[in-house]
């Protein structure tokens, strides 16, 4: 039964990560990037990381996504040039099919017995707050800090984008 779930919430992550790219309307496509954030949450919780998976959907779906898409709204992105916008698709494929390869060559590489279960050697404080904490502000506090230079970055460029544009 796991594996049935596990398949459909692929396929769903699939299909709406390939519709992110090939939707011509930018709205629809962060729709149907909060409908992946929402697929990769329910996988977090099919691997026993519930906490992951709640903060999945706050931040992911909820704050970032809800952030994107006042910025498109703000800056107006309804048109888009049909001759860059067939390159751009036709890289993103490309990208994503060698991305796709290389997550096959690993994942074949890693060679999980077919008789154990994927987490059977994990500890029982496995996604829990206690334990995400402190690998989060121990182990990955650079790319943490980073990450949030980043999204700082971004909203300064959005906001510069938009303050042009209406001069």
């Amino acid at each position: 039964m796991e594996a049935i779930f596990f398949i459909i919430l692929s396929v769903v992550a699939i299909f709406s990560g390939l519709m992110v790219i090939l939707k011509k309307n930018p709205i629809s496509s962060i729709l149907f990037l909060i409908l992946a954030l929402f697929t990769t949450a329910a996988l977090y919780v099919m691997l026993a990381a519930p906490f992951i998976a709640a903060v999945q959907i706050i931040v992911y779906a909820g704050a970032i996504m809800v952030l994107f898409l006042f910025v498109i709204m703000l800056l107006n992105l309804n048109r888009i040039d049909e001759g860059r916008s067939t390159v751009l698709k036709t890289l993103g494929v490309i990208v994503a099919g060698t991305m796709l390869v290389v997550a096959a060559v690993v994942l074949r590489s890693v060679a999980i017995p077919a008789d154990s279960a994927f987490l059977r050697g994990v500890g029982e404080d496995y996604g829990t707050v206690e334990t995400f904490g402190r690998s989060m502000f121990t182990t990955y506090l650079l790319p943490f800090e980073i990450a949030s230079f980043l999204l700082l970055a971004a909203i300064i460029g959005a906001v510069v984008l938009a303050k042009k544009k209406l001069d």
